[in-house]
């Protein structure tokens, strides 16, 4: 009898069917940052980084235009098991020499049909740093109108791009608005910017795409370490408010927050939810996901309260120190795997105890399920979509 057949067998006795289990997680998509690839430069010809971002490292092979970059991601594809999709921002186009306010979906035309001929879906972002109307550190907040009506633009132009991604595609694009606004000290006035972004996101999302929006949160970062203007409470009052989604980034909030434990509260109030899965150190630093508690814990709340149609899984990282498609596949792997550890878990069981106030019989089933043979299941579901079961270099 095979490791799986035994392992089946093992997760029977607890009212698991591992088939099933296997047609679940294949169907759940999974969208791979390209920003790893090339330590979020762009191919706009500027080759610096700033508001709030940075990537370390001086490893070799870092993308220098599009079709390096999407060679890599065609070679980490052939590692990573499931429906992928890729998540794009806007400087990663045919945009050299372009304005942001100028671009169009034809500078986007080539992603679009290599998803096509690779099976693969696109989401977008709008770009708004590393750009001299980002350098005094607000964008979408900033006093000025004409730098205000420029992003304001570059918003708009985005999601008209991610509506045409929806088209070639046959699903929505998820086209997610992140900005770095803030103050590096403590600020005076901290009202009247987030009157100014409120302001500016009414005009960008004021007409309709067939796309899925979502604005997505920060505490602190470099250069806005005292005052940030999209704080999470700004976004999580905004998204409810005009039904888009909320995009929580796991390194966005302060180091001893979870968001797990946000995930089953605000699935009350928004009607989608986004998640930038990544790995703060002790701040936002954008690590390589490991199969850590916290991913596992992320994983279960969304299957455990059935939030797979209300959910939309994106990873956020960037470790130019490594080799970055193996960066791509342990991560991509990692968080289908704490998938598949959600999967296993005799949840209605364990809900039964809960409910019932047999605390000790929720404990137990717990700790027995931390060495039930889930590596055996992923084995057999590497093996059936023809993955290797081990990815080493």
């Amino acid at each position: 009898m095979s490791m799986y057949e035994l392992a089946k067998k093992q997760y029977a006795d607890i009212g698991i069917d591992t088939e099933s289990v296997l047609s679940t997680l294949d169907l759940i998509p999974v969208s791979m940052n390209c920003w790893q690839g090339d330590d979020v430069k762009g191919f706009e010809g500027i080759g610096s980084l700033s508001g709030g971002i940075q990537a370390t490292g001086s490893y070799p092979g870092a993308a220098t235009n599009a079709n390096e970059l999407r060679s890599m991601i065609e070679k980490a594809v052939l590692s990573i098991p499931g429906k992928t999709r890729v998540n794009l921002h806007a400087m990663y186009g045919d945009v050299k020499g372009v304005e942001r306010n100028q671009i169009e979906p034809e500078h986007f035309s080539a992603w679009a049909q290599w998803a096509k001929e690779q099976n693969l879906s696109l989401d977008f972002n709008p770009t708004l740093f590393s750009h001299c109307k980002s350098a005094d550190g607000l964008t979408l907040s900033h006093p000025d109108r004409a730098v205000r009506e420029f992003w304001i633009e570059h918003c708009i132009r985005c999601r008209k791009i991610a509506g045409v991604f929806t088209e070639k595609q046959g699903n929505k694009s998820v086209n997610n608005l992140w900005i770095a606004d803030g103050f590096k000290d403590n600020p005076i006035d901290t009202l009247t910017p987030r009157i100014r972004l409120k302001e500016s996101l009414d005009e960008i999302f004021k007409d309709k795409y067939d796309i899925i929006d979502a604005v997505e949160s920060k505490l602190f970062g470099i250069g806005i370490e005292s005052y940030t203007v999209g704080s999470h409470e700004f976004y999580l009052g905004y998204a409810t408010k005009n039904n888009i989604a909320l995009c929580m980034d796991a390194g966005h909030y302060h180091p001893t927050e979870m968001i797990s434990a946000k995930i089953s509260a605000v699935s009350l109030f928004v009607s989608k939810l986004l998640l930038h899965v990544s790995r703060p150190v002790r701040w936002d630093s954008d690590h390589v996901i490991i199969l850590d508690d916290e991913l596992i814990a992320i994983a279960r709340e969304v299957i455990r309260h059935n939030l797979l149609d209300k959910v939309h899984i994106g990873l956020d990282y960037f470790d130019g120190s490594i080799d970055r498609v193996s960066a791509w596949v342990v991560g991509m792997r990692n968080m289908r795997k704490a998938l598949l550890i959600a999967l296993l878990e005799p949840y209605l069981q364990l809900q039964k105890a809960e409910w019932d106030f047999d605390f000790t019989k929720r404990l137990i089933v717990t700790e027995e399920l931390k060495t039930m043979p889930w590596a055996a299941v992923w084995n057999e579901y590497c093996d059936r979509a023809g993955k290797p079961a081990s990815y080493l270099l």
